[in-house]
């Protein structure tokens, strides 16, 4: 169900900024036919994509989760405690990994944090501007930066830059939890 209210978000937010498909699409390097496709989906895109999205609306991200929690009064911090209010899990159908958003909404920031479920294989390599933390919280990674390969484990993490491309993938019985923050050089606002 968070799926569907991420995707419905979306295309209200396109329209109470007056975009049209088209230049949503443009200002966010993305086709109009997959923003629609987007759009009217049940599944959440890759995170990768929903940061794209919301930096052409010139929004946080966190925007399209609907969170249920009260605002702060100061602005220069943004407080998230275990017992209020739901964590926002979604699966992205075209890389096939679970993640859950983290970090309350906190105007003008410039990192994003949340945890990924790597999954068993990988079906494509992501780049995108700025700089990647990746802390392996439980499990084993394979993880490829490049063209080489490392082999991450429990309380092991890298940090790079994430205009190369890079995936990972679980390896062994379960899927591995990954603590993933990205830091972005400039947000693409309006």
């Amino acid at each position: 169900m968070d799926e569907i209210i991420i995707c419905r978000n979306i295309k209200k937010l396109r329209k109470q900024n007056h975009f049209t498909l088209e230049k949503l699409a443009e200002l966010a390097g993305l086709t109009k036919g997959y923003l629609s496709k987007v759009e009217r989906s049940e599944k959440a895109p890759p995170y990768s994509t929903l940061n794209k999205i919301a930096g052409a609306l010139g929004i946080e991200v966190t925007r399209f989760f609907e969170k249920n929690s009260e605002p702060l009064t100061d602005t220069r911090i943004s407080l998230q405690k275990n017992n209020q209010g739901p964590v926002i899990k979604a699966t992205s159908q075209l890389s096939g990994y679970d993640y859950e958003v983290l970090g309350a909404d906190k105007p003008g920031k410039n990192m994003e944090p949340f945890i990924i479920h790597a999954p068993a294989e990988i079906t494509k390599m992501y780049a995108h501007e700025g700089e990647e933390f990746m802390y392996v919280l439980e499990g084993r990674l394979e993880f490829v930066y490049g063209e080489t390969t490392y082999i991450l484990e429990q309380g092991d993490n890298v940090y790079f830059d994430s205009c190369v491309p890079h995936s990972g993938k679980s390896l062994g019985d379960g899927k591995t939890r990954i603590l993933v923050i990205i830091y972005f050089y400039k947000r693409n606002r309006q």
